[in-house]
């Protein structure tokens, strides 16, 4: 099957993204577009695969974000800006709400970053701290800055919903090495964490963050908006940074302007760069991708976003 893609990344959180509003695939042939278009190894690769989709009653439109593994993620932040995007060009408009898996984001095209940097603001929320959602089996009703012993002895854990689950650690330096051990402890789904969950360290710096993740579904990625916003409401609930005030979240890939309100809900103002369109070829039964055409490409973009990362 011939699909048109854009190839598109938020804050370095890279994706195919396909406007599937017309299209009629099942839950496994989606699953199957996602495991070949983000396939390192293949002629697209990403992070995972963004669907453009059509609305409800309440939103313009709606986003769908499978992992590379093929999962379906409740959300992506850094997806949401670039399917925003799309949704604003096919439809000649500015701003919406936009259908996620099992909640809502408000998306608005913003004044840009800098120049020649497409910029989206997103509200989504509210962040949610009962681990009976998870579940978390065995753990407290609530973890903010506590131990969770079938995780780690020795560390402490918040543990947000984005509405998808995150542990979010503080550090004064991200060991990369411990990231992805506790990482790829919660992908096992491990009996006490059936859904498995997104582990981050995040290091305050002065009135900023640095946060590192390793992705329920992708891995350790150099961006997770969902993460990112997490990362701002914990640092906030544990007094770490203050609510309802501006700060800077960086990660590998970049950063995004965020804050976050006590009612749980976090705003992320950051990139929807667009990289290459063109269409590729995926075989459903073999889930391979082939054939792959650029039709056009963005230097100016992916010039202005490499001057945004340089400050």
């Amino acid at each position: 099957m011939r699909f048109a893609i854009v190839k598109c990344h938020g804050s370095g959180n890279d994706f195919p993204m396909i406007d599937a509003r017309t299209l009629s695939l099942s839950e496994a042939e989606w699953a199957g577009v996602a495991r070949a278009l983000a396939d390192r190894a293949g002629p697209v690769g990403g992070d995972g695969l963004l669907l453009l989709v059509p609305g409800d009653e309440r939103a313009e439109f709606g986003m769908v974000m499978r992992n590379s593994d093929g999962s379906e993620a409740e959300t992506c932040l850094n997806g949401v800006r670039c399917v925003a995007r799309a949704g604003f060009e096919a439809l000649g408009i500015d701003a919406a709400t936009v259908r996620l898996k099992t909640s809502y984001a408000t998306a608005s095209h913003d004044a840009d970053l800098m120049p020649g940097v497409y910029t989206v603001r997103e509200t989504a929320g509210p962040a949610g701290l009962s681990t009976a959602a998870w579940p978390i089996h065995g753990a407290p009703d609530r973890l903010v800055d506590a131990v969770l012993p079938m995780l780690d002895p020795a560390r402490r854990f918040t543990a947000v919903t984005m509405p998808n689950p995150h542990f979010v650690h503080f550090v004064e330096t991200v060991d990369e090495a411990e990231l992805v051990r506790l990482g790829e402890i919660c992908e096992a789904a491990p009996d006490w964490l059936p859904h498995r969950a997104n582990v981050s360290f995040v290091e305050v710096r002065g009135d900023s963050l640095f946060v590192r993740t390793f992705e329920r579904g992708v891995g350790l990625t150099d961006s997770c908006g969902s993460a990112m916003a997490a990362s701002t409401y914990a640092a906030c609930l544990t007094g770490r940074i203050a609510w309802d005030v501006a700060t800077v979240v960086f990660n590998r890939g970049g950063l995004v302007r965020a804050f976050a309100g006590e009612d749980g809900m976090v705003t992320l103002s950051g990139n929807a760069t667009y990289e290459w369109a063109g269409s590729v070829t995926v075989d459903l039964d073999t889930e391979t991708a082939s054939d792959l055409v650029v039709e056009r490409r963005f230097p100016d973009e992916i010039a202005a976003w490499e001057t945004a990362k340089r400050g």
